[in-house]
């Protein structure tokens, strides 16, 4: 291929032509070379703003299974019944108080 790539700069100088081909593979690559960046700076954004927006999602959901457990945790209501020991029935008067 090197070897075919020369023989036409060859044939192109012969023809006087090299400075036009020379201009018009320089542009080839300058695209080539540009389209890479743009897509590769492209893609670079799109997955920054793709793990941002995961990153915001997790925080929400961290959030949200904290106020939830905060709503509904029931195990530290305090009880009126807590203070008296299990089991043993409650102090039963003479009746008089009625």
């Amino acid at each position: 291929m090197l070897i075919f790539i020369l023989f036409l700069l060859l044939l192109a100088s012969i023809f006087g032509v090299l400075a036009a081909v020379l201009k018009v593979a320089a542009a080839i690559v300058l695209a080539v070379v540009l389209a890479v960046a743009v897509l590769v700076a492209g893609g670079y954004y799109y997955l920054r703003r793709r793990v941002r927006g995961w990153q915001r999602d997790m925080e929400r959901e961290v959030e949200r299974r904290r106020r939830h457990g905060e709503a509904y945790d029931i195990r530290h209501v305090p009880n009126e019944a807590d203070g008296e020991p299990p089991g043993e029935p409650p102090a039963l008067g003479d009746g008089a108080e009625l």
